[in-house]
């Protein structure tokens, strides 16, 4: 069963929703960059998921990329 980031990468991917992904991609990686900034706490786990998360999108991304290029 997908998990429910590469649900919604997949039905951005087929609204072609280029702007919805480029957000969710933006928002991942500030909670990276605001994740990797923090002490006190090991982080690594969470992080570890949100690289996994930000790897899914960049696939769609790409997925979106090839669509339009064989459209056109």
């Amino acid at each position: 069963m997908p998990s429910a980031i590469e649900q919604i990468v997949d039905a951005y991917v087929r609204l072609k929703n280029r702007r919805g992904l480029d957000q969710l991609m933006m928002h991942r990686q500030r909670l990276a960059v605001d994740l990797k900034c923090r002490s006190g706490y090991d982080f690594s786990l969470p992080i570890g998921q949100i690289d996994e998360e930000i790897a899914i999108i960049e696939a769609g991304l790409s997925r979106l990329k090839a669509a339009n290029s064989t459209a056109v």
